[in-house]
């Protein structure tokens, strides 16, 4: 019987909410469920129509339910999936969903790494608008280029999506991306992160590997050329040409502003063109280099490519300015590991010299929870010229010795309306406020931007 009404169970997160756009576009009958919904995504379900029921309650499933489309934040013991085991209702995870309804007749274009997913997608997606090949894509943010974070466009051979290592479902603990079978995959890098699901960075080499496996002869890998723990997974076994990004790879940038706002795009030591564009840091201009090289194995050329991204306006929550008041500028971004904490920071600190910078900072990652990186954080943290951090209620470690650690220029606050206030007082004309987090922070950059005003 064909599925005609799916409920998605967390539909709130980036990958199930940009899911439920694609099911709609599908023309499934779509609803949902979550506990703690917060812009952007909350923002853009609401104005495609889709209904969300807050809570994950049994009752909110519907009686004439065809299938369960179940997130990764659903764990067994909770009152909805046991009542979906006992009633026998047709349930299947995201990623499987995804792949059966929508990917498994296109030629897929993933995008993996510890950091850089998101930016890079939709990088690469913008690529393909703008040369025209009308992409279908799946993001893990809303791109200012398009405004939704998904689209199906069935005319289109190709997809781009988003491919997170996170696990798939609680009865399927391999990666996401193990589902896609990309024909073109980039690996921007693999770190240490999800410490609630990976023992170590070995686990996760070993889920990007059977990722490897997926993508055929004919594909193209698209590979950071620094970064040993690429290397090493490729070592495992790869039966698909490499394309390697900066280091000695085929793909180099030559900077011409030490802020990576313009720079020169190299393949094989040829110069193809130069980049001008509004984005920041060392690291996009990387993951600009890995954009080019699957864009042009789909059949872009360079050239076209470079004019896209002169036209690239970002990701909502990736360095977004969010407002200016008295002559103070508020930030937000998502970053919440060490190594994006320090490349975020970097890129601002090229954009604004010597201004100050006022970092905030919500722990708010299961693996930042645990604690996995408090060794690291205030090393992270270090290109700012003030920090403030978030000690939220539940922390399983105290946030005090990242202070410590920070000497005069860390400071503690366990309130955010408080925090929002302090900042605000403390705040110069000319300074710059960045705020990171992978959640909504209980709305600080807004009570941060209205205690500007007010002070």
């Amino acid at each position: 019987m064909a599925v005609k009404h799916i409920h998605i169970l967390g539909i709130g997160g980036t990958f199930m909410g940009s899911l439920a756009l694609l099911a709609r576009e599908c023309g499934y009958q779509v609803s949902g469920s979550d506990t703690n919904v917060y812009p952007p995504m909350s923002t853009m379900l609401e104005e495609q129509g889709i209904t969300i029921s807050q809570g994950y309650k049994p009752e909110h499933i519907p009686t004439d339910v065809d299938q369960v489309v179940v997130g990764n934040v659903m764990k067994r013991g909770l009152e909805v999936v046991e009542y979906l085991l006992e009633r026998n209702i047709p349930y299947i995870s995201g990623p499987q969903f995804l792949y059966e309804h929508i990917l498994k007749d296109r030629w897929v274009l993933g995008v993996s790494g510890t950091h850089g997913k998101t930016t890079t997608s939709t990088m690469v997606a913008w690529m393909l608008e703008y040369a025209g090949l009308k992409p279908g894509f799946l993001i893990g943010g809303v791109p200012e280029n398009f405004a939704l974070s998904a689209r199906l466009s069935p005319e289109s051979p190709f997809f781009v999506v988003e491919a997170d290592e996170y696990d798939t479902a609680f009865f399927d603990k391999r990666s996401k991306f193990v589902h896609y079978h990309p024909r073109t995959l980039i690996v921007n890098n693999i770190e240490y992160d999800h410490a609630d699901i990976f023992p170590n960075v070995e686990a996760i080499q070993t889920q990007f590997h059977h990722l490897v496996r997926t993508v055929p002869r004919n594909g193209l890998i698209v590979a950071n050329g620094v970064e040993q723990t690429v290397q090493t997974m490729l070592k495992m076994g790869c039966w698909t040409p490499i394309e390697y990004f900066a280091g000695q790879g085929e793909w180099q940038a030559e900077l011409v502003q030490a802020d990576g706002s313009e720079f020169k795009v190299l393949h094989k030591g040829k110069v193809l063109g130069t980049v001008k564009w509004s984005m920041l840091g060392v690291h996009n201009v990387n993951n600009a280099l890995a954009a080019l090289a699957a864009a042009r194995h789909v059949g872009v050329p360079v050239a076209i490519a470079i004019q896209a991204l002169a036209e690239f306006q970002g990701v909502k929550r990736r360095m977004q300015q969010r407002g200016v008041v008295r002559n103070v500028t508020v930030y937000d971004d998502f970053a919440h590991h060490p190594t994006a904490i320090t490349t975020t920071l970097a890129g601002l600190r090229a954009k604004v010299g010597s201004a100050r910078i006022i970092a905030l900072l919500e722990p708010r990652s299961n693996t930042m929870r645990m604690g996995t990186h408090k060794e690291q954080l205030a090393q992270s943290l270090q290109g700012a010229d003030q920090v403030f951090l978030y000690q939220p209620a539940g922390l399983d470690w105290d946030l005090s010795g990242v202070v410590d650690e920070l000497k005069g220029k860390g400071h503690l606050l366990y309130d955010i309306d408080q925090l929002a206030q302090t900042v605000a007082q403390f705040a110069q004309s000319g300074d710059h406020i960045l705020v990171m987090s992978n959640g909504g922070f209980g709305g600080i950059h807004e009570k941060l931007l209205r205690s500007l005003s007010t002070t």
